[in-house]
């Protein structure tokens, strides 16, 4: 009978749970791990062979053979699931037991299972991880929230196990209670306002500049050895490559149905944006996006009945219309993670999670699919300026930003002439010319407001507030 005790164990053995463990076992600690699913379980034996990985059927052996206190990672599907787990691992678990959630959970769902947990004496730590499968088997970017002891129990796994930039591991202690998945759900609404920048500059090099797949992959590849060297661009460019099945010269970006999904992530960022009063546009607009997307039939519908003088048909210099929508697109990066900061820095205070903001972009620099060039400037703003929210006017970006602001207005112009939508970068250069507005016509919502509400206004001449019977 196998009486070794295990370090670590993992319950959910699907592709990014069973790449996480053998990332593990990799790093020489003894990883144990089960699910509901046999083949999972055998999945995971056959390719840990010859490792020091093994799986299991039940939660009894799970437990039993797993060293004290227990270090269990849950990589299962968020909501019911993950209590339906917590509860069947309760009778079993010791106290000072530790429970990792590394699914997508809602932060609320977080903070409830962190008190309940607590009131258990089992330690919990709501973690987010990123990366997706590969980088679960080579190396994520993971975000540990809650209970702090079980983070320092769990930190040399987690620090071998991360990623590494310069051998700086992409994992670091965020804060209490769910603040781990919180700056994950951030994360992840950052990372739809890129992809959907992405998308917008793709359309507009087709459509405006006439450029080839093939050379818009060649551009892409350029762009990632610069400024815009990031996860993202970089799979964007071998997307652009990819041919149809063997044989076929087609691409098989063309025949991708235009209408793309989502799991939640980004409209919870949204919606906590709203309930702080955070702006935050792009990430909004890359959401609607996705909303709108799905309408296909209504699309197709309404592509027929509306015509645009300036057509597709005219072409501009594509190679040119390329180094101007380099400018955009790193005006509207820069913009999107100002607006991702942003809304970290204001919850860190009204949820009391106390973030280390400089730690957050310095832990996204690797591993995870926002990682990017772009996050070490992010990482030396908010090091630099102790209580920062807004990165935008600080002199990592200042100049960058007011040299690319021409190139987003042109680029836009060309957009709208032709009638090609790009929301994502429309808002970003919009919350750009607001927040540098010393003034904005919100007086004239001020006025209305007391007009028909008699909400009160204050006034630029005097203290106080004031309420003007209009109709009189």
């Amino acid at each position: 009978m196998d009486q070794q005790q295990y370090d670590f164990g993992m319950i959910g053995l699907g592709v990014m749970g069973r790449n996480f463990l053998l990332n593990v076992a990799d790093d020489g600690y003894a990883a144990l791990g089960t699910d509901v699913n046999a083949e999972a379980v055998d999945a995971l034996n056959k390719e840990g062979e010859g490792m020091n990985v093994l799986g299991v059927n039940t939660q009894q052996e799970f437990v039993a053979k797993l060293a004290k206190p227990r270090k269990i990672m849950l990589l299962v599907p968020a909501g019911k699931i993950v209590d339906k787990v917590i509860e069947g691992l309760l009778p079993l678990l010791d106290d000072e037991d530790i429970i990792i959630d590394g699914g997508n959970s809602h932060y609320d769902d977080t903070n409830r299972r962190y008190e309940y947990l607590k009131e258990k004496n089992i330690r919990f730590l709501g973690t987010g991880v990123s990366g997706g499968a590969k980088g679960a088997r080579l190396g994520p970017s993971i975000m540990p929230g809650g209970d702090e002891s079980a983070w320092k129990e769990v930190q040399p796994i987690l620090e071998t196990v991360a990623a590494k930039v310069n051998g700086d591991p992409c994992v670091t202690y965020i804060g209490e209670s769910s603040s781990g998945h919180y700056v994950k759900m951030v994360h992840n609404g950052i990372e739809y306002g890129l992809m959907q920048l992405i998308a917008e500059a793709y359309d507009i090099m087709k459509r405006v500049g006439g450029l080839s797949n093939n050379r818009m992959s060649e551009i892409f590849a350029d762009w990632n050895r610069g400024r815009l060297g990031s996860y993202l661009v970089e799979i964007s460019g071998k997307i652009l490559a990819q041919k149809l099945e063997q044989g076929r010269d087609e691409h098989l970006l063309d025949y991708i149905l235009d209408k793309a999904k989502q799991k939640g992530t980004g409209k919870w960022t949204s919606q906590t944006a709203m309930d702080l009063g955070i702006p935050i546009p792009t990430i909004d607009a890359a959401v609607t996006m996705r909303a709108i997307s799905a309408f296909k039939e209504y699309r197709q519908d309404t592509s027929k009945m509306f015509t645009v003088i300036n057509s597709d048909e005219v072409k501009l210099d594509g190679e040119a219309l390329a180094v101007e929508i380099e400018k955009v697109l790193y005006f509207c990066f820069v913009i999107t993670y100002a607006q991702g900061m942003h809304l970290l820095s204001e919850a860190s205070e009204e949820l009391n999670y106390n973030l280390d903001l400089e730690g957050v972009a310095r832990i996204w620099r690797g591993g995870c699919i926002i990682r990017a060039e772009l996050l070490e400037k992010i990482r030396k703003a908010y090091g630099s300026r102790e209580g920062l929210k807004n990165m935008t006017a600080t002199a990592e970006f200042r100049n960058d930003l007011n040299d690319c602001r021409s190139a987003v207005v042109e680029v836009l112009h060309l957009a709208n002439e032709r009638g090609i939508p790009a929301l994502c970068m429309a808002t970003a250069l919009h919350y750009f010319e607001a927040f540098r507005s010393e003034r904005l016509p919100l007086n004239m919502v001020q006025a209305q407001r007391d007009f028909f509400g008699s909400h009160t206004y204050e006034r630029i001449d005097q203290k106080g507030t004031f309420h003007t019977e209009w109709d009189s």
